[in-house]
């Protein structure tokens, strides 16, 4: 798959790949429950990314293989639906 950058450069993608999704959510628990509803048992790992100045909102990194590109696309659709995850970048 191709998908052009900022710099209107197509950037190719070769599945299965890693891939990083930031998931922004009120609270560290509902926002680690998500993601399990989510991805269910697949191997991942989550990260602390940050966390708001008001502390309003925590962002975390979701690192998992995907094995191609509509994968990717249904795991971003489906966080992006969850009723606890605010935003997924």
């Amino acid at each position: 798959m191709e998908i052009i950058n900022d710099s209107n450069q197509k950037v190719l993608i070769e599945y299965p790949c890693n891939w990083c999704y930031k998931v922004i959510a009120s609270e560290r628990a509902a926002l680690e429950q998500a993601i399990r509803d989510v991805i269910d048992e697949r191997e991942h790992s989550i990260t602390h990314s940050n966390k708001s100045k008001t502390g309003k909102y925590i962002s975390m990194n979701l690192d998992l293989l995907v094995h191609n590109e509509d994968d990717r696309t249904f795991i971003f659709d489906a966080l992006k639906r969850h009723q606890d995850i605010k935003m997924v970048l």
